[in-house]
């Protein structure tokens, strides 16, 4: 199973791209469904609003009355998180209760308008964000929803940013044009990507390694790394000292492979393989045979290489995530170097260099370019580990 979180900006067209998975076979639950039925007439929900604001958000026959429920809810923050403290945990209990009725084999598609502003894509697998410009979604509110073209806009604006969304959105879907056109997009992301991951996710099997050429940096690297991140923070837990966006993805302007590498740090060894079934259900299944880096001159502690790899089952994005010990040498270095790489434009020239001819050198073979690479490493090590100091 996958959890797909699924938003966008009201009059972007996101119920376009849930009726395109649910005909595809998604399993939808739609958060704005959700909120209405757990206050609908005759529900606990209801009662716990009449007690809270009065039996005039009644309707005569005993449905809430929305505009009535808003004229004292929104008045002023408490009142607003009295609404909240009633509602929420109603739609959050329901919501677990549709997931744990999930199949095994699904594609979860959970429709949340506020996902960006309620801080919770780092939970999902992945995020769609449809997305349209503000006149266009305008236009369409006030020729399809009749809606005031000043209140449209108001209610556009106090709304996520459109870098807000980007910070978040692992799929950006644009519906500047068709309904037909995004579908067809909505259907092509089914089928190339969100059930090959969900495959992969339930397996235990990372998505297929992606090139090993170099391609030009990409300033969208840390966006995508600070996005992981959280996604991993969340997948870990307590279980995790610190997670970090490492490797040449990570420096700016460093030509590289197009492969997000990121570090988890443990307590100790035992705190590697506490991890393992976590990162696989979050997406990052565990790469067997792989059970520690290259040593490098001048570090003898055992602890010092041991770490466990994981690999993104997602097919859109390839990411490596390498577990290690806090406080080891492996650790260490992973973040001096790249740290280093950031101030020092004589040492990214250097293993750019380097990167190139390992490139050049191994066909199209990612072993063979990574094992290109480690005669410059053992030569760099003790110079960037000299410079980071002892560690604390």
């Amino acid at each position: 199973m996958i959890r797909v979180g699924l938003t966008g900006g009201i009059g972007a067209g996101k119920s376009t791209v849930a009726r395109t998975f649910t005909e595809r076979g998604a399993y939808l639950i739609d958060a704005d469904v959700i909120a209405r039925e757990v206050v609908a007439k005759g529900s606990d929900g209801l009662a716990a609003l009449v007690e809270a604001f009065g039996g005039d958000i009644l309707t005569a026959d005993g449905d809430l009355d929305r505009p009535a429920l808003a004229a004292k809810a929104f008045v002023d923050e408490d009142q607003r998180k009295r609404l909240n403290a009633i509602v929420h945990p109603l739609v959050g209990a329901r919501t677990w209760e549709m997931l744990q009725a999930a199949p095994d084999d699904a594609v979860v598609v959970q429709d949340v308008p506020l996902l960006v502003e309620g801080s919770m894509a780092p939970f999902f697998h992945l995020v769609v964000i449809v997305h349209a410009d503000e006149d266009l979604r305008v236009q369409r509110l006030t020729e399809l929803r009749g809606m005031d073209a000043d209140d449209a806009r108001a209610r556009i604006r106090s709304q996520a940013s459109v870098d807000q969304r980007r910070e978040v959105a692992d799929v950006w879907l644009d519906n500047s044009s068709t309904a037909a056109a995004l579908a067809d997009a909505a259907a092509r992301l089914w089928d190339e990507r969100l059930v090959p991951y969900e495959a992969n996710v339930r397996s235990r099997t990372r998505a297929a390694r992606g090139s090993v050429a170099l391609m030009s940096a990409d300033p969208t690297w840390a966006r995508q790394g600070r996005r992981l991140v959280h996604r991993l923070q969340a997948v870990c837990g307590d279980k995790a000292i610190r997670v970090e966006h490492i490797g040449s993805t990570a420096v700016p302007d460093l030509d590289a492979k197009d492969v997000i590498d990121l570090q988890v740090t443990v307590a100790g060894v035992e705190g590697i393989a506490a991890l393992a079934d976590l990162l696989a259900d979050g997406g990052f299944p565990h790469v067997e045979g792989i059970g520690a880096d290259r040593p490098k001159p001048g570090a003898d502690d055992p602890q010092d290489w041991v770490k466990a790899l994981h690999v993104a089952a997602d097919p859109g994005r390839h990411a490596n995530v390498h577990v290690r010990v806090e406080g080891s040498a492996n650790a260490r270095f992973a973040v001096a170097f790249r740290d280093r790489l950031i101030a020092d434009a004589d040492l990214r020239a250097e293993y750019l260099s380097v990167k190139r001819s390992a490139e050049a050198s191994a066909r199209g073979d990612a072993t063979a370019y990574v094992e290109a690479k480690e005669p410059w490493f053992d030569e760099v090590y003790p110079r960037v580990m000299s410079d980071a100091g002892a560690p604390d």
